[in-house]
């Protein structure tokens, strides 16, 4: 039987940690999602101010990063690269925008984290810090 890693409570508050580090600091609005491995939601929270659309794009930034395993930004690049839209992978969840990034252990895609709120760039570079407190 192989032994998978798997997101724990621990990872998601070392997650959760920065966050409030992020918006203690610089007061800014965003909504955070946490993904399991097939893209199901593990951990979602945001700031009191956020705006609204930046909730749910969070939530399928986190999926579309878990289900496809690669940055949202990634995919976005290739359907432009390619040619198609990323809408038509035929999961109206998919979405291209910056800021989902998939959590790698080893071998294991175990999940993703995504940002939301802020411009793509910054939901990004706050995603892949996440990820890095969880991956080390």
């Amino acid at each position: 039987m192989k032994k998978v890693n798997v997101l724990t409570n621990t990872d998601i508050e070392k997650i959760y940690q920065l966050y409030k580090e992020r918006i203690g600091a610089e007061g800014a609005e965003f909504a955070l999602a946490v993904a399991d491995s097939h893209g199901e939601l593990v951990f979602f929270i945001k700031t009191d101010n956020c705006p609204v659309s930046a909730a749910s794009i969070a939530v399928n930034k986190a999926y579309t990063s878990a289900r496809d395993r690669q940055k949202t930004s990634s995919l976005d690049a290739a359907s432009k690269q390619l040619g198609f839209a990323v809408s038509s992978l035929g999961d109206i969840r998919y979405t291209g925008l910056g800021g989902g990034v998939p959590v790698v252990v080893g071998d294991d895609w175990i999940g993703a984290v995504a940002v939301s709120g802020m411009s793509q760039e910054e939901d990004e570079a706050l995603a892949e810090k996440m990820v890095r407190a969880v991956t080390g």
